[in-house]
C-alpha cells in the first residue's frame, strides 16, 4: 500500500467530506497529523496505516436495532473482537446489526469503509449514540479516517472528548468490550 509522509496541515485537494473534517478541526484548533493512502476499507489494510501514524486506527462500526429506529457508532480498538450480545446488554438494546449503507450516508455522511467519529458533525439531529470502548477513551491518541478512506489522521483523544464532541453536541458512552 502506498502511504504518504506525515503532514500537519490540511491537504490542498481532497474530497468535500475530508476537507470539511479538516476545516472543522482547524476551526476548533485541534492539531493533527495526517497521511494519504490508497483506499483502505478493511482493518487489514488499516494495519499499515496504523504503523505509519504510530497509533492504532480505530474500528468504527455503524449499528442499528432491528427496527432501524436507533443508531449507534461504536468506536473500538482495531484488533478487539466484537460480540453483539455483549454490547447489546450494556446499552439496553437487543438485536443489533449493521445499519444499511444508505443510513450511514444519510446520518454520518460516510460510506462503508470510511465510517468515522468525525462524521458526527453531519448528525445535526443527534440520531446517533456514540459508544466508545474504554481502551479508546483511555488512549493518548485517537486515529480515524476524515470521512473518506483515502486518508487517515491522528490527534489527541482529549481533543476529541473535550473539544470536538462538545462542539458537535454529541456525548459519548463508555462501553467495555
Amino acid at each position: 500500500m502506498l502511504i504518504s509522509r506525515l503532514y500537519d496541515t490540511a491537504p490542498e485537494k481532497a474530497s468535500e467530506r475530508a476537507m470539511a473534517c479538516f476545516a472543522l478541526l482547524d476551526e476548533l484548533a485541534i492539531p493533527y497529523q495526517r497521511i494519504e493512502h490508497e483506499k483502505a476499507d478493511t482493518m487489514e489494510l488499516c494495519a499499515a496505516i496504523s504503523d505509519a501514524l504510530e497509533v492504532r486506527i480505530c474500528k468504527n462500526l455503524f449499528l442499528c436495532n432491528r427496527q432501524q429506529t436507533a443508531f449507534y457508532l461504536l468506536t473500538m480498538p482495531e484488533d478487539k473482537p466484537f460480540y453483539t450480545k455483549d454490547l447489546s446488554h450494556q446499552i439496553g438494546s437487543s438485536r443489533l446489526s449493521f445499519a444499511p449503507p444508505e443510513k450511514m450516508e444519510e446520518l454520518l455522511g460516510c460510506t462503508p469503509g470510511s465510517a468515522s467519529v468525525l462524521g458526527l458533525k453531519n448528525d445535526t439531529d443527534h440520531q446517533i449514540r456514540l459508544l466508545m470502548d474504554k481502551e479508546v477513551c483511555d488512549a493518548q491518541w485517537f486515529a480515524c479516517h476524515p470521512c473518506d478512506n483515502t486518508g487517515s489522521l491522528k490527534f489527541r483523544t482529549a481533543d476529541l472528548l473535550e473539544k470536538f464532541l462538545p462542539h458537535v453536541g454529541h456525548p459519548y458512552e463508555i462501553v467495555e468490550l
